[in-house]
């Protein structure tokens, strides 16, 4: 069977077909079995999980894990070897649960125990490790819980375990063993350990093995001499390190060594994982630092050669080997998401940076084009890129015109995907700024009954930017766009706004309502149609529990209901509205006497 089966899926999946596993789950689990024959089973079962994804289903059917992992506490070597193996293969397939590794309790510290047993379980135990251990998504706003303790489904929690149970003690010194394959497995299993973990990444900063401490040891890994796979993942865990605040990012490691040595893995010398990994890390690494972000700039000429990304495969590629050939032509759009992913980076907060990304070649047709890719990935790193270059007064008011990108970020906005709605809809509140000549034509595609219907979804981050959206469009607008506003967001879900349990979306709903009650005419319009309910808002955030700002910005409302011609009435004869006004202008502790441009004749009243 093992040599039937040896590189050919079609047997495998014969094999799997005709009843083979539970037979050898059978014979593997039998303690009459004899070692040599529960070994063989082992050996047979992890080839094939080696076939396709069908195959590992096929398999975890049958409760191979629990089988395997029952198979380790075997005193046998070669029996542990072979059952790890096979869980190595199944457990670094994308069809395997992670969280099939946590299920008991015992399983971690006993493979633990396992580390110390041969190279080979070494190997193993520190890539199953690295493959169970992995964040769902970067950047994500919110991890889900399952009831059981060990079943997590989120990387941190495993990393919590993991970590608990002595794996940055247990895997330090296997950075500097012989063998280059567990070397290179303890390194990626650092690199998943310390994602976004600043206790494990404080941790590891402290460790040190043979006199040397751990970052001293990635350093040296990033030499040029040492294979490209060591180089990169060593630079994965100081960009962890250094993100999670255990290394500064003006260290001399993360300016002179990490970051230029992500930087050479863009280089179109090199393969295109490595390419994509490089760019996507680095621009992890630069992603909050203003000088990494200018340091990065001009290095090799990074900007220029991230255009490459968008030009491969070329119709000269050096690439000889048919198999590589298509493999690359179904992973290019890989490297468009990272040269977008790297370009929001670097763009983020230096003009000059933004200026030298858009006047790339054919740099704003290219960011066009990826909001229409096929691929979400693609669609939402090219949105990523825009929302970072939008961010620039200057190319606002000439690139964003010329190209009229507003208007495939509309066509985005509709039936999109969470994750790029937050993206695009933060966007489009910089296209609402009051200079940016794409206002209008965004308001009159019909932009306010999205934008409405924005503030009433669940998630938090759509809330903001609706309502903040609704804020710059108002701004110094005209009376009509200002009535729609009003009636497209309807007096119950204003209200609805107003009580969020959110501070930012209570202090966007009323910096919408400043905007809205400004200019004398609009004012007398506004109050004479939604007086009643504004005035019963106002005196509701009066009332509440609200911290300093949210109260300056109501009575800054007030403020500008007051300057309206007949608006100010509502203030006059409403005795309550005055005795607060009266009380904060005694007790209140403002950073502005914005109460004091209130009308003459309310002064006097009060």
């Amino acid at each position: 069977m093992k040599n039937a089966v040896i590189g050919n899926n079609k047997q495998k999946a014969n094999l799997i077909v005709l009843g083979a596993v539970p037979r050898l789950l059978y014979l593997l689990q039998q303690e009459s079995s004899s070692t040599e024959l529960r070994t063989e089973c082992a050996v047979v079962l992890g080839s094939l999980a080696m076939g396709t994804e069908n195959n590992v289903k096929s398999l975890l059917d049958c409760h191979i894990i629990p089988a395997l992992l029952q198979g380790l506490l075997s005193p046998d070597l070669k029996f542990i070897e072979a059952c790890l193996r096979c869980l190595r293969t199944i457990f670094i397939s994308p069809v395997t649960p992670e969280d099939l590794l946590y299920t008991d309790a015992t399983v971690i510290s006993h493979l633990m125990a396992l580390l110390s047993r041969s190279r080979y379980t070494q190997e193993y135990i520190c890539q199953i490790f690295s493959h169970c251990c992995k964040l769902q998504h970067w950047h994500s706003c919110g991890f889900k819980s399952l009831p059981q303790p060990l079943l997590c489904a989120n990387g941190p929690d495993h990393q919590t375990i993991l970590f608990n149970h002595g794996a940055v003690q247990n895997i330090a010194h296997l950075l500097v063993s012989t063998s280059y394959k567990v070397r290179m497995q303890a390194l990626k299993c650092f690199s998943v350990l310390a994602f976004e973990n600043p206790q494990v990444s404080m941790t590891l900063v402290n460790v040190s093995v043979d006199g040397e401490l751990l970052p001293q040891i990635f350093v040296k890994m990033l030499q040029r001499d040492k294979p490209i796979e060591m180089q990169l993942t060593s630079a994965k865990c100081l960009t962890s390190m250094c993100r999670a605040g255990a290394i500064r990012t003006d260290d001399s490691c993360i300016v002179l060594k990490t970051l230029p040595c992500l930087v050479r893995m863009c280089s179109k010398e090199r393969l295109l994982e490595e390419r994509v990994e490089g760019a996507e890390t680095l621009a992890y690494l630069i992603e909050t630092d203003v000088e990494l972000q200018r340091i990065a700039s001009i290095t090799d000429h990074l900007i220029v050669m991230l255009a490459d990304y968008f030009k491969y495969p070329s119709s000269v590629s050096a690439i000889t080997d048919i198999k590589r050939l298509d493999h690359d032509l179904k992973h290019a759009h890989e490297l468009r998401q990272a040269a977008f992913k790297l370009y929001a980076s670097l763009g983020a907060n230096d003009e000059d940076i933004r200026k030298k990304i858009i006047e790339t070649e054919n740099m704003m047709d290219r960011i066009v084009n990826g909001l229409s890719e096929s691929s979400i990935k693609v669609r939402l790193a090219a949105v990523r890129c825009l929302h970072s270059l939008s961010r620039s007064v200057q190319q606002l008011r000439t690139s964003f015109q010329d190209h009229a990108v507003w208007k495939p970020l509309m066509k985005v906005l509709q039936n999109a995907p969470n994750e790029i709605l937050i993206v695009a809809s933060s966007t489009l509140c910089n296209l609402l700024l009051e200079f940016s000549p794409s206002k209008e034509p965004i308001l009159e595609s019909g932009a306010i009954e999205l934008l409405c219907s924005l503030t009433q979804s669940e998630n938090l981050a759509l809330r903001v930017n609706g309502i903040w959206a609704l804020m710059n469009m108002a701004f110094q607008a005209e009376q009509k766009i200002k009535s729609d506003i009003l009636r497209g967001l309807s007096t119950e879900q204003l209200f609805q706004l107003l009580s969020d349990s959110d501070v930012n979306v209570l202090m966007k709903t009323l910096g919408l309502l400043r905007n809205l009650l400004s200019t004398r005419p609009h004012i007398d319009h506004i109050m004479s149609t939604h007086g009643k309910q504004i005035m019963q808002a106002v005196t509701l955030i009066l009332e509440g529990e609200h911290n300093i700002e949210v109260k300056e910005q109501t009575l800054c409302i007030l403020a500008n209901i007051a300057d309206g011609t007949t608006a100010k009435e509502l203030i006059m004869t409403n005795d309550d509205i005055l005795q607060k006004i009266k009380y904060y202008m005694v007790w209140g502790n403002f950073s502005s006497m914005f109460y004091f441009d209130l009308l003459p004749e309310l002064k006097v009243t009060l």
